[in-house]
């Protein structure tokens, strides 16, 4: 336990001044793989540095693909084409990416050569039947280990058929596969959900100049499209901004104003969240970046109280949940959260580990199957598991600017696979944050 890496949180300053925050991760990796498919050459601005993308990026790379770096946050993309990859030499890393690997199985599923797709510790825990089991339907052959988790061996060659499918849990992941193996399936792919996920597959498609129908809950492409070189300007992620947004809100004395944040409909959910429990966000500056809504978004403290979180708003804000917690934990009254059962097969079992992090420190919450409701209270000090999941170890570290005492948040090394460089920016807005 000495020996990972570890941060030390405690009691800061108010947050100040006008944070950049990296681009959307989500994004990057679907610039990478559109591009890389795409016939012409892509100029990418905006791209997140972190371990996940440049995982996938290494990917492609693998496969063919030439990419260019003129400078950091930069990518220009030789693109080959739908049927220009080659077969690699070997296992492909995702490293924590599920998104990566996810996207990728449907992709690679259409391929004329056998792949095998592995990641880190983290991700070959997660479950991989959700995907593997549709695209079985559009006769895709894929295996996993008996319990349906990575590596995912998938066997090339095998011709794909269009399906109408509706997503028994909603999944952008899941939807994007199937989309991404529809474009090589004979006849249409249809992906109904049981609830509106993000759309940024929909929309960089569309920006690829695929032919491509969508609304909430509902997308339709044909397959055997190509995809036409474009540049794509990367909006700063929402989820990444998302704990800075929370810190600014229950830390009194705080401002700050985050530049060019990704707006989707579909990711936003927490800003509904807050905003119901009192706080103090103005969007400034709207735009449009690459058919992805953008704003700046100025976070005021103010005091929050308890809500329950409407179940409809859960899907928009799925990867945001951790950073949630800690707000109900510094608002007045009880915070209730349910139907979001999703928690427990992200990165770690996110409900289990926030609810057991805050009665570490001090608080009392009450877990059920899909959620849990957190009753509010002074923080004091104790050491946090983050069982490896960048998104517990941001969200806690949060927590020890509220704390009576120090808060030891162990294993942070995989938070540089979506925001590289978090501790240093959090330090210049006012954290107290040592790295060990």
């Amino acid at each position: 336990m000495t020996s990972q890496p570890h941060w030390i949180a405690s009691k800061g300053q108010p947050l100040q001044g006008t944070l950049d925050i990296p681009g959307d991760k989500s994004v990057s990796h679907r610039a990478v793989m559109f591009a890389a498919l795409a016939d012409g050459v892509s100029h990418i601005d905006g791209f997140l540095e972190g371990e996940d993308t440049r995982a996938t990026a290494a990917i492609f790379a693998r496969m063919g693909v030439r990419f260019e770096t003129p400078s950091p946050s930069r990518r220009i993309v030789h693109g080959v084409g739908v049927d220009g990859l080659k077969a690699p030499d070997g296992e492909l890393d995702c490293g924590n990416a599920g998104t990566g690997m996810r996207l990728l199985a449907g992709l690679l599923a259409a391929q004329p050569f056998d792949s095998v797709l592995v990641g880190d510790a983290s991700l070959s825990r997660r479950p991989m039947r959700r995907v593997t089991g549709p695209l079985a339907q559009m006769g895709a052959r894929i295996d996993t280990r008996d319990d349906g988790t990575p590596p995912l061996r998938i066997h090339g060659g095998q011709p794909l058929h269009g399906i109408d499918y509706a997503l028994p849990v909603a999944s952008a992941q899941v939807k994007s596969a199937l989309l991404l193996a529809g474009l090589y399936a004979s006849g249409e792919t249809t992906v109904v959900e049981p609830h509106p996920t993000r759309d940024y597959t929909e929309r960089m498609l569309r920006a690829f100049g695929v032919e491509i129908e969508f609304e909430p809950g509902r997308a339709r492409l044909r397959g055997g499209q190509r995809l036409r070189a474009t540049d794509v300007a990367v909006p700063a992620d929402f989820s990444s901004a998302a704990f800075f947004i929370v810190a600014a809100s229950v830390i009194p004395g705080s401002q700050v104003r985050l530049r060019s944040v990704g707006l989707n409909p579909r990711r936003t959910g927490l800003l509904a969240a807050l905003r119901l429990m009192g706080a103090d966000i103005v969007e400034e500056n709207p735009a449009e970046h690459g058919g992805e809504p953008v704003a700046d978004l100025v976070v005021r403290h103010a005091p929050l109280k308890g809500a329950r979180i409407p179940e409809a708003l859960v899907p928009d804000m799925i990867d945001e949940f951790p950073a949630l917690f800690i707000a109900a934990a510094a608002a007045d009254g009880p915070t209730v959260v349910s139907g979001a059962a999703e928690l427990r097969v992200k990165e770690s079992d996110r409900l289990a580990a926030m609810a057991t992090g805050l009665r570490t420190l001090g608080l009392r919450v009450d877990e059920t199957d899909d959620g849990a409701t957190v009753h509010p209270g002074a923080l004091g000090s104790g050491t946090i598991e983050s069982h490896g999941d960048h998104r517990i170890a941001m969200a806690f570290s949060i927590a020890g600017q509220l704390s009576r005492g120090q808060v030891r948040i162990n294993d942070v090394a995989n938070v540089a696979t979506s925001f590289p460089g978090y501790d240093r920016l959090a330090r210049e807005a006012g954290f107290a944050l040592a790295s060990a």
